[in-house]
Order: structure tokens, then sequence, then C-alpha cells
């Protein structure tokens, strides 16, 4: 007996897109894979070879459960979830991580019986199914009317406020899908002009006050204890950092120390890379198996290994539009291209910082980074997205296929009809 994909769709077992459910597993091993490379230090430091990629394992293992159950619940229940989980979950959360113990002078993380998860994750899967539904339902025969627009960017505003202090390329992030889906939803091109010039404007002025603060300044100002302003040392020398110096001489290793250790990961990687498990940067990378584990892949599977990986993105991409496109509903088209979109920018900012194209943000690689909320809702951006492609698809018109019993009474009904209007 073979198990094609009509068989498993029958049984309930595996339903929607076939293309999305492979690039969601060829993530999934992937990151086992590079994590249990990645984590040589972790090993070595809790002196437990096996018990980083054991964790992850189980992590991936039970995404992968949640993924399956999320893809059978009918995408409209999505509406509800999103609203109520946006403002009675993620923003109480986002809070409560003002006022917690920073982790690597970061307040990204709160403990919840004894585990931790990042809110932000949270966040930005509650914010897309709610702008998706806001959009949806509120709409005029111009489009987007002027009261989802304004309740849309009030949401969108307040969860920037409440992640930009602690995470500002993830509030950039949040920004960048924001406006992709306002943009799909066609809406009024004052409004995008407005919201791209004030943010162009603002971000220019924020880089230009951070460049112009020297270290003299930087010492006068007191900010190991503000909860706002603590994260500004940070950005001034990320964008000080990202200036090369003239003369290769002048570079300071110890000071660009992750940054350095991944180019040289990927300067020796070759055209087929050293082999899987023979990394040698993965020894100096504070964050290889998390923010710079692109470059490891690329160091052990070579170019090659890093273009598919990048490839897989751009194809679920690519299969989100085309599921956005056969969509029935508005909701469900916008819900997806949000959820492809805040996975594919993510992991396109990753490799950028990998490469040495784009500057340190400390952003993990979707479905392939190690870590526990990332991955989870990841998995639930998959559920969420495979749920859309099998329940919000169009029926198309049957052709040349064998009238079934109770659509033959149907058919004649119909033809009596026309007879009738002809006489």
């Amino acid at each position: 007996m073979t198990f094609s994909r009509q068989t498993f769709a029958e049984k309930g077992i595996l339903q929607g897109d076939t293309v999305v459910w492979m690039i969601f597993i060829f993530l999934c091993l992937t990151s086992i894979i590079e994590v249990y490379s990645a984590c040589s230090t972790m090993s070595y430091e809790s002196g437990r070879y096996w018990a980083p990629v054991v964790e992850h394992g189980a992590y991936v293992l039970m995404g992968f459960i949640l993924t399956w159950v999320i893809h059978l619940i009918p995408f409209r229940h999505f509406k509800i979830l999103s609203v109520l989980g946006l403002h009675f979950f993620a923003y109480p959360l986002l809070v409560m991580a003002l006022f917690t113990a920073k982790i690597n002078d970061a307040g990204r993380w709160v403990t919840i019986g004894g585990k931790t998860i990042q809110p932000s994750e949270f966040a930005k899967i509650a914010l897309v199914g709610f702008v998706a539904f806001v959009l949806a339902s509120f709409r005029n025969e111009k489009g987007v009317s002027e009261k989802a627009f304004r309740l849309v960017a009030l949401e969108i505003l307040v969860t920037l406020c409440l992640i930009v202090t602690e995470n500002a390329s993830t509030a950039g992030i949040i920004f960048l899908v924001m406006l992709g889906i306002l943009f799909y939803a066609q809406a009024p091109k004052k409004y995008l002009a407005w919201i791209v010039g004030a943010m162009l404007a603002g971000g220019i002025a924020i880089a230009t006050a951070l460049t112009l603060i020297n270290d003299e300044a930087l010492a006068k100002m007191d900010v190991s204890e503000n909860p706002i302003l603590h994260r500004v040392p940070t950005w001034v020398n990320r964008v000080k950092g990202y200036e090369r110096p003239a003369d290769p001489k002048d570079y300071n290793i110890h000071d660009n120390l992750q940054v350095t250790h991944a180019k040289i990961a990927i300067a020796t990687c070759g055209i087929t890379g050293k082999g899987p498990g023979n990394s040698v940067e993965r020894d100096y990378l504070p964050q290889a198996y998390s923010d710079f584990i692109y470059a490891i892949i690329i160091e052990e599977g070579g170019i090659f290994l890093g273009v598919f990986v990048m490839s897989l993105y751009l194809l679920l991409m690519w299969r989100a539009m085309k599921i956005a496109k056969n969509s029935k509903s508005l909701f469900a088209a916008y819900l997806v291209m949000g959820l492809a979109l805040m996975m594919v920018v993510q992991a396109m900012i990753n490799m950028a910082v990998a490469v040495g194209a784009f500057p340190v943000t400390g952003q993990p690689l979707p479905l392939i980074s190690r870590g526990g909320t990332s991955t989870f809702v990841n998995c639930a951006y998959i559920g969420m997205i495979l749920s859309v492609s099998h329940y919000g698809k169009k029926k198309k018109k049957r052709k040349d296929n064998p009238v079934m019993p109770n659509e033959a009474e149907q058919t004649e009904a119909v033809i009596l009809v026309e007879e009738k209007q002809k006489l």
C-alpha cells in the first residue's frame, strides 16, 4: 500500500499544502543536525555531551506535534484567538519583561513556571492575526477604511513601544511586516507614504544621534538602571561597530568577536564545506547555535547548503503567496501573507547578519536556531499557514467529472428552471 498525499488527507493525518510540509520538514532536520554541531561549547561547559541536542530535539518534536494540531483547526478560529492573545496574553507579558531581571543586558524574557519565554514572539503572531482580522472586517468600497487603519495603527504603535527599548531589531521586523500586510491589503497610498516617511525620518534622526555620542558622553550617562535607556550603549556600539576601518590592521578582533568569527567560518568553507560536525568556528562564536547558526551551516555545508537553506525560505514565501491568492476569504489571505513575511524577513536579516551584510541584531534563524519559544511560535506559523491552505481553498468548478447522485438532482432542477424561463 502506498501512502500518497491524498491517502493521508483522507485519513486526516496530513493536510494542506504539500510543499509547505516539505519545507517545514527540511528546516527541522537541518535544525537538529546543525544545532547538534553548534552546541559544542554548551556540551563542554555542562559536561553532558548529548544534553543540548536532546533538549532541542524534544522542542522540535513538540513543535511538529503543535504544527500538526494547529493545521487541523479551521482558520476562522484564529480571529478570536489573535484578539484575545494580543490583549490578554502578549501585552501583559511584554510589560512584565520591562521590569524583570535582564538577560544579556536585555529584558526580553520572563520566567513562568521555571521556564523562560520571550513575549515578543507571542506578540508577533497575535498582532499578525489581529491586523488581518481588522483589515478584512472593516472595509468599504474603496478598500481599507479609515477606521480600520486607525485601529491597526494604534495596535502596531502600542506593540512597538513595548518592544523597541529592549529589542529594537524585533520592532523593526514587526514594522516591516505590518507595512507589507497594509500594502497587500491595498491600504490608501497616502497612509503608507506618511508611515514610511515618518519612520525613515525617525530612523535617520536616531542613527545620527547615536553616531554623535562619544565615549566620554556615554560614560556620563547613567543608563545602567534605567529601564528605557539602558540599551543605549549597545545601540551605540553596534552602529559604530559596523564601520569598517580603512586599514585591515586596525580591525579589532576582540571588539567584533561574533562578526569576525562568522566571516572566518564563511571564508574558509569552500564550495562543499568542511562536512557535518567539522566546524571550527563553532568553538569561538558565542551564539553559534542561535544568532549565527547560518555561518556554521555555510562552514559545514558550503555555498551549496547555504543557498539551499535560503531558497527554502524564498520558496515558503512563494507558496504563501499562492495560498493567499487561492484563499476564499480576505482574513485568510492577509493572515498567510503576514505569517510568511514574519518568518522570511527575519530569516533574511539573520542570514545577512551572518555574512556581514547587516549590523548584528540578535535575531534567530526561524525553525533552525536553538530556542524553545521561537521554535514553538514558528511551528505555529506553519500550522496556521497549512490550515489556511486546507480550509481556505476556493472551490473550483468541476469539469468532465461524473455527477454524484445528490448533485444530479440539483442539475436536473437547474435544467428545468432554464427550460421554464425559455418558455
